[in-house]
């Protein structure tokens, strides 16, 4: 197992691969019945083999996830591992709610404090609210109390405001999702370098992009990493493309078969930073290049078509269906699709007004395509 450290944290040395607790093996389809024994044999082979980072959240495994942890760390292991958990910052209503769900958080966990705490998923409305109910404040001092060593956040919005939460504090380290595909898409490399040129540390998560590159690959994809001179499985092939940024101190994996663990443990002894070659550099880029000439609209999400008098979020529809051909699972965008309907937001609605269309930079016949996505999801 390879290590590495934060710019800003010294003397703690990182695991290159990190285990997260959102995608555990469980019971029924339920994710809230985690598949205790198989999990428990899972994390602690990673640890037994070099991990140390153990990142789980409140939310994860409608709400199972840190109870879970707190017994997979008995028997010697907590003192093992750095501990990382996230606040849901959606639940608070007043400043006192911060540390009430902390220490809640604490109790589940079944420890005195947490090492690495993040702020969960900000993006503008929730960084707004952290402002608003100062929630750095909060963070320092349970910080003071022994309560948690090292503060950061996780994100997902645009790039301007991961910058701004980045300029707003001195950070210990943030969570970004990266992958080959997603290069441009959040903060992307862009915003990892920029948080790196602070001496902020970056940590990785969805670098299999939630599994979009690992299943139900298209034949064309696969041909090109079966051609690659070295032979590697695409999991691995993501993992290195992460891990061989220097900014990136950990890449966090949601294993959820043991396979997966004694794969990526193996892997991760070869993550070393700037360590793939131009040609194999060549190899991702062709095959991200094939992917991105599967999509089917051509929709930037630039979101000039936004608002919609109909309360349509046009851009997503576009989002679920060019996912849907880029990564080989129409099951699953039908399924996303009709989350869209529950919440009244699909295309069924849309009365042709073609506000859309006159603002759409791409010049997308938005009404028929959305039509037709429409028909198609919904067979």
């Amino acid at each position: 197992m390879k290590y590495r450290e934060f710019p800003n944290i010294k003397d703690e040395k990182i695991s290159v691969l990190g285990f997260g607790c959102m995608r555990l093996p469980h019971f029924d389809n339920d994710t809230s019945k985690i598949d205790e024994e198989t999990a428990t044999d899972m994390i602690r082979y990673a640890i037994d083999n070099g991990v140390n980072y153990i990142d789980t959240a409140y939310p994860y495994h409608q709400g199972e996830s840190e109870n879970f942890v707190a017994k997979v760390l008995k028997d010697g292991y907590r003192d093992k591992v750095y501990l990382a958990t996230k606040h849901p910052v959606w639940l608070v209503e007043k400043h006192e709610d911060f540390e009430k769900y902390l220490d809640e958080q604490l109790e589940k966990l079944d420890v005195d404090y947490v090492d690495f705490y993040l702020l969960h998923a900000l993006n503008r409305e929730r960084w707004d609210k952290m402002v608003e109910y100062g929630a750095i404040k909060f963070l320092e001092e349970a910080r003071s109390k022994g309560k948690i060593k090292y503060i950061g956040f996780s994100f997902h919005d645009e790039l301007d405001v991961f910058k701004e939460i980045i300029n707003s504090y001195p950070w210990d380290f943030a969570q970004i999702q990266l992958n080959f595909m997603d290069q441009e898409y959040q903060a992307g490399l862009e915003g990892m370098k920029y948080a790196a040129d602070r001496d902020i540390g970056i940590i990785v998560m969805e670098p299999l992009r939630g599994g979009s590159l690992t299943n139900n690959i298209p034949d064309d994809i696969k041909s090109i990493w079966e051609g690659a001179e070295v032979e590697r499985s695409p999991a691995e092939w993501c993992l290195r493309w992460a891990a061989d940024h220097p900014e990136v101190v950990t890449v966090l994996s949601g294993m959820s078969e043991m396979s997966h663990v004694t794969e990526n443990v193996k892997v991760a002894d070869e993550m070393a930073p700037n360590s793939l070659t131009e040609k194999e550099h060549g190899i991702i880029n062709k095959v991200r290049d094939v992917y991105i000439n599967r999509i089917q609209v051509n929709c930037t999400a630039c979101e000039y078509c936004l608002p919609c008098p109909q309360g349509i979020n046009i851009p997503k529809i576009f989002s679920i269906y060019n996912n849907a051909y880029m990564y080989n699972n129409i099951e699953r965008a039908k399924k996303q699709y009709q989350s869209m309907i529950e919440n009244g937001v699909d295309a069924s609605i849309c009365t042709s007004c073609g506000q859309c269309e006159s603002e759409c930079p791409q010049s997308i016949a938005i009404p028929v395509r959305i039509a037709e996505i429409h028909k198609e999801l919904t067979e």
